[in-house]
């Protein structure tokens, strides 16, 4: 990995610049502590976990009504007690706003439905107020469950906080999941209340979803109340909700593990896992990554493109927390064209762009070059990992200044654990460090450490953000066989890694669905970095069918425009993966199909894919509501059938 080009160097006042440079500071002042670099930084944060966590609750202020008795009570996972005692409100930080006045904005809302819209700190406060007033006079109190079905905009913001500060528990899908995808996530928590929006707009196309929100109150014996958001239509109770009270907002203390909101595994194969986070553990977590990590505070405008139905979205959700003003967008991010997102981007003033590695792809081979105005300091890139091609256009295309921030981490912690951080540099195709207090490693088979090696994604030591539990997983034994059955007291999260002598990491795709060729494991993110890096491929996806001697490894592509798949093109496809990867990763055989089965926030399924072509009926195979395009897997299984 060393030969890898340096794309960013950290400039030399950085430590006096950025919000991880003042930790230093307080650090030495009010706990004697000195770090040379962040490699000695880091070591401290995960053998330290008290002293490290510690010092995250005193530096951000966090307001406690009880105090906790200890900061880790145990560290054995699962089972990890963090600030036991403590009680707090996460609403209550967050609309803390620290380092903004009553008139500056907060939250930037752009949307192709409507007029954009902002909300100033104290209009933030005032909506908050009066939403959590209507929720109690709908009768929602401490663990009521609040669902909204409803896109990124200020209404849903303020119903989470609403709930939040109740003591409620809040749960949200994006309006284009399908009623059957909505149903089998939320019967599992049972609202009481259902917030919904009667349709939207994607690109110039309006999107009606009355009939959905019908089938849904349908489905759901639980609720007791349906308020309809007008946003497509003009009629519903929304303002009822809001109206104006003389009731006084306040902030419920809840145990420091009080469930705050329940985040979905994609369901792509079976019942969606309903994550259960605490307000305490998303707290603490949000604001060492968005203030150390993401470098963000008073004056930065903090974007990422997200649905309600993605975790990324909480995480953004959290923007005020550290003083930073978020910004929302809803819509079809590829319209008019794919330079919307940036332009729009430039009008906010977005000092942070947040997007998914497909959509950095997608902008790279449609050559949109966006030239960032000069408010632009930070990307981030998720969801899949992101190729070198990926960083090479970023700063080629967008800015040669930006600090690109490669994350990964996923809806299980809610937040990232491999990421970037303003003290390194940043490599090409490589995270730039593990996360402060993320004791992440990477395992060979027998559960033994590996440095520059590939190896199974594990966390060592116990995070606050990570679950707090599976909804109604009473014995817990759903959540430990999710992350700890294959190496006992160790997370195992699913992902290949390689940790590089000098702390960067490449992450290589998912475990599950590794390519195994006469034993060597190959990871499928490099697979797609060659493949779709040729004009005519637009996506693909690769799967390895166990069999005799190596298998059999199938490669399906999307082709650009009309263009059908030839020989020639298939003898192109080879040869670049022969020379780019190794002649293992040559496919036996390469297919052209319409579409690449992806779930509602970009991930590509390869499971599925493999379990169809095995023979397994598509319903068995895949939940189809968790997909943006479940007609895709017809031809997979077309193909099975002839084949």
């Amino acid at each position: 990995m060393s030969e890898r080009s340096e794309l960013w160097t950290p400039p030399a006042d950085v430590r006096d610049r950025s919000r991880i440079g003042d930790y230093l500071r307080w650090l030495r002042a009010h706990r004697g502590l000195d770090f040379a670099g962040y490699a000695d930084l880091w070591q401290w944060s995960v053998d330290d976990l008290p002293g490290f966590w510690g010092s995250i609750w005193d530096y951000f202020e966090i307001v406690a009504y009880d105090q906790p008795s200890a900061v880790l009570e145990s560290a054995v996972m699962p089972g990890a007690r963090w600030f036991p005692g403590a009680t707090l409100n996460y609403a209550e930080h967050v609309l803390r706003m620290p380092g903004l006045a009553p008139d500056d904005p907060v939250v930037l809302a752009y949307s192709q439905t409507r007029a954009p819209v902002t909300l100033t700190k104290a209009d933030l406060r005032e909506q908050v107020r009066r939403v959590r007033a209507g929720l109690r006079r709908l009768g929602v109190g401490r663990g009521d469950r609040v669902a909204a079905y409803a896109p990124n905009i200020p209404e849903t913001y303020v119903l989470m906080l609403a709930a939040a500060s109740l003591g409620a528990t809040f749960s949200s899908c994006a309006p284009e999941f399908g009623t059957r995808s909505v149903v089998d996530r939320w019967r599992q928590i049972e609202p009481s209340v259902l917030v919904a929006v009667d349709g939207y707009r994607y690109g110039d196309k309006a999107i009606d979803r009355r009939a959905e929100v019908a089938a849904i109150r349908e489905a759901l014996p639980s609720l007791r109340h349906t308020v309809t958001l007008p946003y497509l239509h003009t009629e519903g109770d929304w303002a009822e909700l809001a109206r104006e009270t003389d009731e006084e907002l306040a902030f419920e203390p809840v145990p420091f593990d009080h469930p705050l909101y329940v985040l979905y595994s994609s369901g792509t194969t079976g019942l969606p896992k309903p994550i259960v986070h605490g307000h305490g553990g998303i707290l603490v977590e949000h604001v060492k990554m968005l203030a150390l990590h993401h470098d963000l505070g008073p004056g930065d405008r903090f974007f990422w493109f997200t649905t309600t139905g993605w975790m990324m979205w909480n995480f953004l959700a959290s923007g005020p927390a550290v003083g930073a003003a978020i910004v929302l967008f809803d819509g079809n991010p590829g319209h008019p064209d794919l330079g919307a997102l940036w332009r729009m981007a430039e009008e906010a003033g977005v000092t942070y762009f947040g997007t998914s590695a497909p959509f950095l792809l997608a902008c790279r081979k449609a050559g949109v070059t966006p030239r960032a105005g000069g408010t632009l300091r930070g990307v981030g890139s998720t969801g899949a990992p992101l190729p070198p091609e990926g960083f090479a256009w970023v700063y080629e295309a967008v800015s040669p200044t930006v600090q690109l921030q490669s994350l990964s981490g996923g809806t299980d912690v809610c937040t990232g654990f491999v990421g970037g951080v303003p003290l390194v540099p940043v490599y090409e195709g490589e995270l730039s460090c593990r996360c402060l207090g993320a004791r992440v490693e990477a395992f060979d088979p027998a559960g033994r450490p590996l440095i520059g090696e590939l190896g199974e994604l594990v966390i060592t030591a116990p995070m606050p953000s990570m679950p707090v539990g599976f909804w109604g997983d009473t014995d817990g034994s759903r959540y430990r066989e999710a992350y700890f059955d294959v190496f006992p007291g160790v997370w195992r999260h699913g992902d290949w890694i390689t940790i590089s002598e000098r702390g960067t990491c490449v992450i290589t795709g998912r475990s599950d669905a590794t390519l195994n060729r006469g034993g060597v494991r190959l990871g499928t993110a490099e697979f797609y970095s060659v493949v779709e890096g040729l004009d005519e491929v637009v996506d693909s996806v690769v799967v390895h069918i166990d069999g005799d001697d190596q298998g059999e490894l199938l490669l399906f592509v999307v082709l650009a425009g009309d263009r059908q798949l030839d020989d020639g093109l298939r003898a192109r496809i080879a040869r670049e993966l022969r020379t780019a990867l190794s002649p293992r990763h040559v496919p036996d055989e390469i297919h052209q199909v319409r579409a690449v089965p992806r779930t509602l926030s970009a991930k590509k399924l390869e499971v599925p894919v493999k379990r169809i072509l095995t023979g397994t009926p598509i319903q068995q195979a895949a939940a189809t509501g968790a997909l943006a395009n479940p007609e895709s897997l017809e031809e997979f299984r077309r193909f099975a059938r002839k084949h």
